[in-house]
């Protein structure tokens, strides 16, 4: 039987009392792996990483991608209070899960790169896409007036997320627009977007304590990260540039980052059955 949505969602409540839901796949007792979605409106574990579940599933991997709180079907929460790296210790212990290989796609790349920082014996191995370090010194390649082109796109569509809006956020997450902003992928991330009113509203107030998490990585702690770590970049992100992860690179002793030509932000989704041997090998053999 084919993975699906409904077969692949479980929940479990957090000792702090918060609800949430996740995707899994794979044998219980296979090496695990944590798939960390990224923000925007309609966002969650299965939206970011449906074309890569179970292709790592069938590689030998415990897959589980959970809605982190404050998107998709678990509990929201305001943003001042949210605290992802918190919550994924307690994520990892209500699933007894001592280790785990870390991927994480910009928000979930940033909560991946500090939960490295804080906990390094609790993950094995460290993959970003298109990862976010927050606010931090101005890029050499980024635009100089605030927040990206697609980082704009992306709150415009969470004050309003509206078919045009969440048209022009998918097209500018995607370098083959043609391809991947289809009117079905569209509706569908608008109507998720739609069904959870009070994850909208909270982002929105939550812009003012830095959202979509107030929490940031403290950058010089970045170089004491000793897990092996396999940084993706698209060529073409217009969210977040490719110099973060050539800055992570620089900073990560033992990294490798692959940077992918004809990719926008979505390097899972555009480039899904290279990104799933990408990282079936680095876990494998690293």
């Amino acid at each position: 039987m084919s993975l699906t949505q409904e077969s692949a969602a479980r929940d479990l409540t957090l000792p702090s009392g918060l609800r949430m839901r996740y995707y899994e796949a794979g044998a219980a007792g296979a090496p695990p792996v944590v798939l960390l979605h990224g923000s925007g409106p309609g966002a969650t574990g299965w939206s970011n990483f449906s074309g890569n579940i179970a292709e790592l599933a069938a590689a030998g991997f415990h897959v589980v991608a959970p809605d982190m709180p404050g998107w998709g079907d678990s509990d929201a929460q305001a943003v001042r209070d949210m605290d992802h790296d918190a919550a994924l210790v307690e994520f990892l212990d209500a699933l007894g899960l001592a280790q785990a290989a870390l991927v994480g796609n910009s928000m979930g790349a940033h909560t991946a790169i500090r939960f490295a920082t804080l906990h390094p014996g609790r993950l094995t191995h460290l993959v970003t896409m298109g990862a976010s370090l927050g606010r931090g010194p101005a890029t050499l390649f980024g635009a100089g007036d605030g927040p990206s082109e697609g980082l704009k796109v992306l709150v415009r569509a969470y004050r309003d997320p509206s078919f045009e809006n969440m048209k022009a956020l998918v097209e500018i997450m995607t370098y083959d627009k043609e391809r991947f902003a289809t009117p079905e992928l569209v509706r569908a991330r608008s109507q998720a977007a739609l069904a959870r009113p009070d994850h909208l509203r909270n982002y929105v107030e939550g812009l003012a304590d830095g959202a979509p998490i107030p929490v940031r990585v403290d950058r010089d702690e970045i170089p004491g990260i000793r897990v092996p770590a396999l940084l993706i970049h698209g060529k073409d992100d217009r969210v977040l540039p490719y110099e973060i992860s050539l800055w992570l690179l620089a900073n990560i002793p033992d990294s490798r980052l692959v940077l992918l030509n004809r990719c926008g932000h979505w390097a899972m989704i555009e480039h899904a059955a290279e990104f799933n041997r990408l990282v079936t090998g680095f876990l494998s053999h690293n």
